[in-house]
């Protein structure tokens, strides 16, 4: 069985990643540190931005292919794969120094945490049958 599934929204979340480091590296250059975060809060933000990205990310998908692979109805998996992707643009616009309460780092942390547990319980359903 191929993974047509994941292997879009892999794709795409690997654009949106790229994105992400891409603001990551600009924030380091004009911050002139090459390592760490130099005590600029700007680049904190970013590095955390991609940090977030690259924590939740592979293990979502990672999920998303096994329960393709066992079965699991392209219509669901387009829809976890769309929720996530979505969530993933929004996050990062959302992570702030002065303030955790933000509308997209709600919308990214729930559009990401739900989906990941919905695939691991329906890995562990699919474990088990």
């Amino acid at each position: 069985m191929l993974l047509s599934v994941t292997a879009l929204y892999a794709g795409l979340l690997a654009l949106v990643g790229i994105a992400i480091a891409g603001f990551a590296g600009r924030a380091r250059v004009a911050a002139g540190v090459s390592l760490g975060d130099g005590g600029k809060p700007q680049l904190l933000e970013a590095m955390r931005r991609h940090a977030n990205f690259v924590e939740f990310v592979p293990l979502f998908l990672v999920l998303l292919a096994i329960v393709e692979i066992n079965g699991l109805a392209r219509t669901w998996v387009h829809a976890l794969g769309l929720i996530v992707l979505v969530a993933r643009i929004v996050h990062p616009f959302g992570i702030k120094m002065d303030t955790m309460n933000t509308l997209p780092r709600f919308i990214g942390t729930v559009g990401t945490f739900l989906p990941t547990v919905a695939v691991a319980l329906i890995a562990v359903w699919q474990g088990l049958r």
